[in-house]
């Protein structure tokens, strides 16, 4: 291949031969190309959906110079023009049709010719950067990979190109202000900006062209390093100290390196960094520069070494090497690291020592992460395609529980049967093609123990492993213990004789089923422990132990820490913090909230804020109590049940109290594909509200002080940067009224990177026995009965707070005269982008009252969508009132969406992870 590149315009001119051995055992009629880089040219590809279902929309709206493509202007077989189409929904594939049937073993060499069109870097790394330099990768045409068939593999932005390893020979034509820096076997530069390439057995060349380049070159006696990656405050003897620690530990523990040649550069580590405590910033970070600069090059080194070595599916079949890859970091921490905690040297320091995650080892947190995931009810199993795995769960929790695994089967073999394995396993796949058949066969043959239960239920399910001793029966010599299975799934277990906190006894327990009694030598021990050393990722450790010294002694107490903290299994933990919020009539409320959610999720929830607000000068808060049941079942939508009952009192308006008490139950449906955002829920619940009542009667409030009242509601949820949509129907009984509606959200990002925003709304009473607009459809400002929304100053007819926006019910922003309804209303409001956040708005819908005719009613005016439902501002120009920008008191008209509460905001940031 010969590619010139076009700094001015960020295109490669490509002119390239294939040679394509048919090693496939059967005719080919066609061949398929993988054109990667052709991904970015549209934003409806492969790669585009998955940025919008990560909620990156940074792709969607950039301008075409931004996105790369690829324009083919010939493809032939000596001399002779081959038919070629792009494959329908996966325009990053070719399909080329050979003139003659390809036989078994036979070659045919493709001529190319074409041009890329490099993407701007800040979408995946790779492509042209605003520095000026190029990042190449997955950019020239490479054949896909045949088994059984043709497997075509669209960029999804997982850096998992499946195609056949081959010999390169490259030649770039490039300006002579670039270095070249590459893994590739030799390099040979000349004086007129050309540069050969040559690498024998390798699926692509990543090549990085540099103006200034930072690459240092530290060679061992196993294979040359190229990088640039942070070395913190180490000299450069102290970063080839800490290379040639860690070559010799990879060549040790798996084998020899498939080149002599490796590149590992920042965009590896910022691709696939070292998750968790080493990325903060440098001035906070626990680590030593040594530990940290060792850790992040074995993590970079051992992903370039097992993606250079295994040929597997890297789509499918990439949870083995990610098992490798996180065992051997595991291996390395146990090795050269052993005191190593999780939080590095904060560990160390008074008022964060004492905390439980301060205590945890270095390695703890590969079962805590993905635990985390599975607490969440939204862990996937391992053989799960990359391209179907959430965000969270391919960077983190599949390869951290594909890891544990490997750990977990060598406590249970209790030798070196894994480590043996491992290097055995990589010395025959070496350079050679591997499937998981490979894996699992020569894994059963080495294993000294049965273990289907491994790849039937760690690996190709989701099932729990959770057990707990249920019963102790002790005699004088020997103790007969009964261990339960609290799901259905069968894995063995490890149980444990402690005695003043010393191993005893250490047993293994298999085939449980719901439960089994296993009689072991008392030997003078105190406690029974299942899982005492924490390698099996267990579902709930919080009942694992036994005491035998009376009934009293298996008693939890209760221990009260600040803030949050990881579980201690033998405490009850309560937490505390300081928290405050804010209304008119309570003014700012500090108070305290005391809960019990640590890190990892629990079903059983309780959180109490007991505050005092300072202007009303009298005890306030809320507080809740919730369990939840997960569904773990793939075969049903439903996958959790809630059962939540909560209250609040505060000041409704001034100096007037309310008492709100709601139980209620929450059915959360779920798309089978968990990267989907869809979700749906049925809500059931019933709000009892109580209400202190003025000395003065206020005829809105008249008669209605107490009520009690059922409500049903059904929410679809879709949520999505390009096109959201969210709905909702609503029924709502007591004694005095019923009432349906129906509320949609529909939210539209085009391809001009104009957005349209619409919401429907209609509500109708089904009877109506009350004389007061209190429980009446609104059109701006709805009085929120049920005290659902929050309301600054929910009883403000004028001044600042009155102007809060609530977007429910009529969804108007103008305040126009007769705004309730006891009958039925329905609107439409509608917003269109006029320039980046600047929109205009229009409201149009007509309102009904009992005993009058319907009337129609709209406003419109400016929208400064600045954070979408976060903060918003909306300018009245024209409405039923007339020209509002022209009348007196214009800035009492302004309406604005402000929101304080900072779990709502973070949901801004964790969405594409979850």
């Amino acid at each position: 291949m010969t590619a010139t590149l076009n700094v001015e315009s960020n295109t490669m001119l490509v002119v390239q031969n294939i040679t394509y051995v048919n090693e496939t055992g059967t005719t080919l009629s066609e061949i398929y190309l993988n054109d990667w880089n052709h991904a970015f040219s549209r934003k409806d590809t492969p790669l585009a959906k998955r940025f919008a279902e990560e909620f990156h929309r940074n792709f969607h709206l950039s301008p075409e110079k931004k996105r790369g493509n690829t324009q083919v202007n010939q493809i032939e077989v000596n001399g002779n023009s081959l038919n070629w189409e792009r494959v329908e929904k996966q325009i990053d594939i070719i399909k080329v049709t050979l003139n003659q049937p390809l036989q078994p073993n036979e070659t045919v060499t493709i001529n190319l010719n074409y041009e890329v069109k490099l993407p701007y870097d800040e979408f995946t790394r790779y492509g042209f950067t605003r520095e000026g330099d190029f990042n190449l990768r997955y950019w020239y045409m490479t054949p896909a990979a045949y088994r059984d068939g043709w497997v075509l593999y669209s960029n999804k932005n997982l850096d998992d190109l499946y195609t056949e390893q081959a010999t390169h020979e490259l030649t770039l034509v490039i300006p002579k202000k670039f270095t070249v820096v590459s893994s590739a076997d030799t390099m040979v530069n000349d004086e007129n900006g050309t540069v050969q390439l040559i690498a024998k057995d390798v699926k692509e060349i990543t090549i990085l062209l540099r103006q200034n380049s930072e690459f240092k070159t530290f060679q061992t006696d196993k294979v040359n390093i190229t990088t640039n990656l942070d070395p913190y405050q180490l000299d450069e003897k102290k970063q080839a100290i800490a290379i040639d620690k860690v070559v010799q530990f990879i060549h040790e523990k798996l084998g020899e390196f498939p080149r002599e040649n490796m590149m590992i550069s920042k965009i590896d580590d910022r691709k696939n960094p070292v998750y968790g405590l080493g990325q903060l910033p440098s001035f906070v970070r626990p680590f030593t520069d040594d530990f940290q600069y060792e850790i992040k090059v074995l993590k970079a080194i051992l992903t370039k070494n097992l993606e250079e070595s295994l040929w597997m599916d890297t789509r499918t079949e990439k949870w083995i090497s990610d098992a490798i890859e996180t065992y051997m970091l595991m291996v390395y921490a146990e090795t050269y690291y052993p005191n190593m905690k999780l939080t590095g040297g904060l560990s160390k320091i008074w008022g964060i020592r004492s905390y439980e995650f301060a205590k945890l080892e270095f390695n703890d947190q590969y079962p805590f992460l993905y635990m985390l995931m599975a607490r969440k009810n939204i862990d996937q199993p391992l053989n799960t395609s990359k391209d179907s795995l959430t965000k969270f769960n391919n960077n983190i929790a599949n390869k951290y529980k594909a890891g544990v695994g490997l750990k977990y089967l060598k406590s249970y073999f209790d030798e070196r049967v894994i480590d043996d394995f491992i290097k055995e396993f990589y010395a025959k796949n070496r350079l050679q093609q591997a499937t998981r058949a490979d894996f699992e066969t020569l894994l059963k043959s080495k294993a000294p123990k049965d273990i289907d239960w491994y790849f039937n239920n760690y690996v190709d399910s989701r099932k729990r492993i959770d057990y707990k001793i249920k019963k102790v029966e002790k005699t004088e010599d020997s103790l007969q213990v009964t261990i339960k299975n609290k799901y259905d799934a069968n894995f063995p277990i490890s149980l444990f004789g402690i005695k003043n906190d010393t191993v005893v006894s250490k047993y293994w327990v298999t085939d449980v089923g719901k439960k089994k009694t296993v009689t072991i030598p008392r030997e003078g021990i105190d406690r029974l422990v299942l899982n005492y050393d924490k390698i099996i990722p267990e579902f709930n450790q919080r009942d694992n132990w036994k005491s035998l010294n009376g009934f009293f002694a298996n008693n939890k107490k209760l221990r009260f820490t600040f803030f949050k903290d990881a579980e201690n299994p033998h405490y009850n933990q309560i937490f505390f913090v300081p928290v405050a919020r804010f209304n008119l009539y309570d003014g700012f409320t500090p108070g305290m909230r005391l809960y019990n959610k640590v890190f990892l999720t629990k079903r059983l929830l309780y959180d109490f804020k007991p505050s005092y607000g300072l202007r009303s000068k009298q005890l306030v808060g809320s507080g809740s109590i919730s369990y939840r049941h997960d569904i773990e079942s793939t075969k049903s939508d439903l996958y959790f049940v809630r059962f939540t009952a909560g209250g609040n009192y505060f000041n409704y308006a001034e100096d007037l109290t309310y008492t709100r008490l709601v139980p209620k139950i929450t059915f959360g449906f779920r798309n089978p594909d968990f990267r989907s955002n869809q979700k749906e829920f049925i809500d059931l619940r019933y709000v009892i509200v109580q209400r202190e009542q003025p000395e003065i009667p206020d005829p809105t409030l008249d008669n209605e002080p107490n009520y009690s009242v059922f409500n049903a509601r059904y929410v679809y949820s879709n949520p999505d940067p390009i096109r959201h949509m969210v709905w909702f129907t609503d029924f709502q009984i007591t004694k005095r009224f019923s009432k349906v509606s129906f509320n949609l959200d529909y939210r539209k990002l085009f391809r001009d990177n104009r957005q349209l925003n619409v919401r429907f709304f209609f509500g109708k009473f089904l009877f109506n026995d009350t004389n007061s607009d209190f429980f009446s459809f609104a059109l701006d400002r709805p009085t929120d009965y049920l005290f659902d929304y929050n309301y600054y100053g929910r009883s403000e007819d004028t001044g600042l707070f009155s102007q809060q926006l609530i977007v429910a019910e009529g969804g108007f922003k103008s305040k126009l005269e007769n705004p309730f309804s006891n009958d039925w209303i329905g609107t439409s409001n509608v917003s269109y982008s006029i320039w980046k956040w600047i929109e205009a708005y229009g409201d149009v819908g007509f309102i009904k009252n009992n005993g009058t005719n319907a009337r129609f009613v709209y406003d419109s005016g400016i929208r400064l969508n600045l954070v979408p439902d976060f903060f918003e501002l909306y300018f009245p120009v024209y409405s039923n009132n007339g020209w509002e920008i022209a009348q007196p008191g214009f800035d009492q008209r302004i309406r604005f969406i402000v929101t304080l509460s900072p779990k709502t905001l973070t949901k801004l940031f964790t969405r594409k992870w979850f």
